[in-house]
């Protein structure tokens, strides 16, 4: 047998092994880079250019989240506010601070307040805010209790998996628009009849509208 293999041949196995190891790192690697979303990780929380408290402005204040993001019913995409929309307020309130120099500087020179975004899907997802919005999806579901947040950081993992979740079960989620307490802006509402009355809710929701969220893999990868 040892006129047949080398003697290298003993060290093949051990090479097989590694090369074996590095191929799983860089597929890891690869996957880690590619089919995750850094940004996607509860918690997540960068620090903005301007310290906005939304438990202030949103929870205290009362203002509506739509005051803000004014294109969440009519974008796929939900707008970052633009410094005409803070200055509104706060060309009168506070309006010597200085931590509203970032927003003052953008007003004056027409640059955009550098928001840190944090809320974000990779690329090779198909995600439509309106579409979620408009049919009763609230705020909440996706982005947690905005409103007692100091600083906003990432409240859910907006996986795949999270998704399905609710694209298999609308109805747990599913407000009717015509209630005016139902509004997908009022984050603290709950069905008064429980999970059940959310859930008989639901289902009348799906039938009048023909809501059908995709479940297959062409829904969100286009």
């Amino acid at each position: 047998m040892s006129k047949l293999f080398p003697k290298s041949a003993n060290r093949l196995p051990l090479q097989i092994l590694l090369y074996l190891f590095v191929l799983g790192g860089i597929a890891m690697a690869g996957i880690n880079y590619y089919a995750t979303n850094k940004w996607a990780n509860v918690g997540y929380a960068p620090v903005q250019p301007v310290p906005y408290s939304h438990k202030l402005h949103a929870g205290q204040l009362g203002i509506d989240c739509r005051y803000c993001h004014s294109n969440v019913e009519k974008s796929g995409f939900a707008n970052l506010p633009t410094a005409q929309t803070c200055m509104n307020c706060h060309s009168q309130v506070k309006a010597d601070s200085p931590l509203l120099a970032v927003v003052r500087q953008s007003y004056e020179t027409g640059a955009a307040v550098p928001w840190v975004q944090i809320h974000m899907t990779p690329d090779y997802v198909y995600f439509n805010h309106s579409v979620h919005v408009t049919r009763g999806i609230s705020c909440v579901d996706c982005h947690g209790r905005i409103d007692q947040m100091e600083i906003v950081a990432q409240d859910k993992s907006l996986t795949m998996g999270f998704c399905l979740e609710c694209h298999r079960a609308p109805e747990e989620h599913l407000r009717d628009l015509r209630d005016p307490a139902q509004t997908v802006t009022r984050l603290d509402w709950i069905h008064p009849g429980g999970e059940k009355g959310q859930a008989d809710q639901g289902v009348k929701l799906i039938q009048a509208n023909k809501i059908a969220p995709p479940t297959s893999c062409s829904g969100c990868h286009r």
